[in-house]
C-alpha cells in the first residue's frame, strides 16, 4: 500500500513512456514483415511483454533494450507445431494473439487470468470463422482459453459486433494482409473506441499496408499486401499523460507533459479538450501539452472514444463545482474491472456521491476525504486515484504493482510532480 502526500500547487515538467496501444500494435505487424524492424521508444510493460512472449512461442526472435525492440519478423511464416500461449491479464494480447494464430498451420491454445476468462471473445471467434480458420473456445463459449486450428486465413467477408471492443476489428484488419484473398471486414452495430481502429491502420499503412474505409464501418484490405520492415518510433501514451495534466487540474498547478503528441490518432489525446471543457488553461506544441488548472466545473461528456480516462475524469469530477455526467460507456464492464462499478465504489469509499448506471456515472463534486482505495488489479484505477491523493490528505492505495500492466514507472513519475 502506497500513501499519496498531498500537493498544494504543483509546478512541473514530466515525460511520458511510450504508447501500450501502439506498441502492441507494432509488434504485431513487424513480427509479419520480413526481416528486421527495429521499434524505438517502445513501452516495456506486463501487456507489452505478454504480447512479445506470444510472438516468440510462435517462432518470431524479438530482443529488448530499454526501449528498443529488436523483432525478426517471419513474412507471415510461424512455427507449424502446437503451441501455448499465455496472455495473463492483457485483453489486447489475448485478442491480437488469437489473430495471429489463425495465420499459422497447426493448432494454438491461448488462456489468461481468471479475470481475462471473464472478458468477451466471441465476435473475434466468428470473424476468423468468417475468414476460414477454426477457431473456439476451450470451455465457456465465447470466451477464453480458446483454440485456433488453421491452415492460414482463405480471406472472404467478416461481419463483426464492435459495441464490446474495437479489438475485435483490429485484431482482424492486421492479420487481414496475409490473406489468400481479399478481406472485407463490416462492423455490425455501434463501433466501440473506434479511435483504436484507427491507431491501427495507421501504424499498418506504417508498414506498408493500405487499409481502404468504405463508410464509417467497413474495411477493405486487398490480398497480395506485404508488411516491410524498418525503424518505428512509438509516440507518446496519451493515456498515462492523462493523470499528469489531470494532476495540474485538480491541485490548481502547471503541469507540462513532454513525449507526448496532442494531433495523435489516439482518441485519449482529446482528453484535452475535455480539461479545457472544465475550466483549466490548455497550450499545445509539437511533442507537448501544457495545462494549468484553475477552478473546476463539472460537464457532460460522451467518452465512448476515450473508456480509459474514465476513471480520471471520474475523479476530476469529485473535485469540480457540480455534476459531472460521463455517458455511453457501456463497454467498460469488460475492462480489467467492471469500471463503471468499481470506480463508483471507490469514489464512495472517498464520501464522494455517484450515480451508476448501465452506461452512465454521475458523479456530484465536493465532499472528497481521504481513504483506502481498492484497484481491483486494475492498472488505470490506481493511477486515476493517485490523482485524488494530490488533493486530499489521507488517500492510500492498494495493490499499487497493477501499474506494471502500462506505465511501470508511474510511481517514480509522480514523485517528479512534488
Amino acid at each position: 500500500m502506497i500513501e499519496i502526500k498531498p500537493l498544494k500547487r504543483c509546478n512541473a515538467v514530466v515525460e511520458i513512456p511510450g504508447s501500450k496501444s501502439y506498441t502492441h500494435r507494432a509488434l504485431i505487424v513487424a513480427a509479419l514483415a520480413e526481416g528486421e524492424s527495429i521499434l524505438v521508444n517502445a513501452l516495456r510493460s506486463e501487456d507489452t511483454e505478454y504480447t512479445a512472449r506470444g510472438l516468440g512461442a510462435l517462432g518470431i526472435p524479438i530482443f529488448w533494450k530499454g526501449d528498443l525492440i529488436n523483432v525478426w519478423g517471419g513474412g507471415g511464416k510461424l512455427i507449424e507445431e502446437e503451441t501455448s500461449i499465455y496472455t495473463g491479464d492483457s485483453g489486447t494480447s489475448m485478442r491480437f494473439l488469437t489473430a495471429v494464430a489463425a495465420i499459422k498451420k497447426g493448432r494454438t491454445v491461448l488462456d489468461g487470468s481468471q479475470r481475462l476468462r471473464e472478458r468477451p471473445m466471441a465476435a473475434l471467434l466468428e470473424g476468423l470463422v468468417s475468414l476460414g480458420a477454426r477457431a473456439y473456445s476451450l470451455n465457456q463459449e465465447g470466451y477464453p482459453p480458446v483454440i485456433v486450428e488453421s491452415d492460414g486465413l482463405s480471406g472472404g467477408m467478416a461481419r463483426v459486433k464492435g459495441r464490446e471492443s474495437s479489438q475485435f476489428i483490429s485484431a482482424l484488419l492486421m492479420v487481414a494482409p496475409l490473406a489468400k484473398e481479399d478481406v472485407r471486414v463490416e462492423v455490425v452495430g455501434p463501433l466501440a473506441s473506434r479511435p483504436y481502429v484507427e491507431v491501427t491502420c495507421d501504424v499498418m499503412s506504417s508498414f506498408g499496408a493500405k487499409v481502404e474505409q468504405e463508410g464509417d464501418l467497413s474495411f477493405f484490405i486487398r490480398a497480395g499486401q506485404h508488411y516491410f520492415p524498418r525503424q518505428y518510433r512509438v509516440e507518446g501514451d496519451a493515456s498515462n499523460a492523462s493523470y499528469f495534466l489531470a494532476a495540474a487540474a485538480v491541485t490548481g498547478g502547471r503541469v507540462k507533459v513532454q513525449n507526448f503528441n496532442p494531433a495523435s490518432f489516439q482518441g485519449d489525446a482529446q482528453f484535452l479538450g475535455i480539461l479545457k471543457k472544465m475550466g483549466c488553461r490548455v497550450t499545445r506544441g509539437e511533442n507537448f501539452a501544457e495545462v494549468i488548472g484553475q477552478e473546476l466545473s463539472g460537464i457532460e461528456a460522451d467518452m465512448n472514444t476515450m473508456p480509459d480516462l474514465v476513471p480520471t475524469l471520474a475523479v476530476m469530477g469529485a473535485f469540480a463545482r457540480g455534476e459531472t455526467l460521463i455517458r455511453n460507456v457501456g463497454h467498460l464492464h469488460f475492462k480489467e474491472s467492471d469500471r463503471l462499478k468499481t470506480v463508483a465504489e471507490e469514489l464512495g469509499r472517498m464520501g464522494v456521491r455517484v450515480e451508476e448506471g448501465a452506461d452512465y456515472l454521475k458523479i456530484t463534486g465536493g465532499g472528497a476525504k481521504g481513504a483506502e482505495i481498492e484497484t481491483h488489479n486494475d492498472h488505470r484505477l490506481a493511477m486515476s486515484f493517485a490523482v485524488a491523493g494530490l488533493a486530499v490528505h489521507g488517500i492510500k492505495i492498494k495493490g499499487e504493482n497493477c501499474v506494471h500492466k502500462s506505465f511501470p514507472e508511474f510511481w517514480e513519475t509522480l514523485q517528479k510532480l512534488y
